[in-house]
């Protein structure tokens, strides 16, 4: 376990260090992100699922709650900004999703925080001290094969 940080002046840097941890990953991770709007975490995700080979169009989930994408990984892309309980959680099936091989990519995780398993991967972005820059840190939980880029 360990933390990295990064410092990003674009979305499109942002993308990259998405994917970067996407080369890590193996199928079932649970990817938790923290940060305000329009932070980041959109082109993080872009740049994750196109490095797994996903060819659909990441957007946010704010309106759908859950996006799914196919690549070398089943992905579903959760936004969790208007879950305030437990009956919201369940109604957002996330609970479905655990444990099934995809990987789980959850926007403002903070919202679930007690739903969430030990082992995942948390995701920080903040702003940096210019316009378009970000902070990013990742957390890596995972026993097996720690994000280390």
């Amino acid at each position: 376990m360990g933390t990295r940080k990064y410092l990003s002046h674009s979305p499109e840097e942002t993308a990259d260090i998405g994917a970067k941890l996407a080369a890590t990953l193996e199928g079932g991770e649970v990817i938790a992100f923290t940060g305000g709007m329009g932070m980041g975490k959109t082109a993080f995700t872009r740049g994750l699922v196109m490095a797994l080979n996903g060819e659909d169009v990441v957007t946010s989930p704010t309106f759908a709650l859950v996006n799914e994408y196919q690549g070398e990984f089943l992905i579903e892309h959760f936004d969790m900004y208007r879950v305030e309980g437990w009956d919201d959680l369940y109604s957002t099936g996330f609970f479905d999703y655990l444990d099934t091989g995809c990987v789980l990519i959850i926007e403002w995780s903070e919202n679930i925080e007690g739903a969430l398993p030990e082992d995942a991967i948390r995701v920080e972005i903040r702003p940096g001290e210019q316009e378009k820059e970000r902070k990013i840190l990742i957390t890596d939980n995972r026993k097996g094969r720690p994000f280390s880029c």
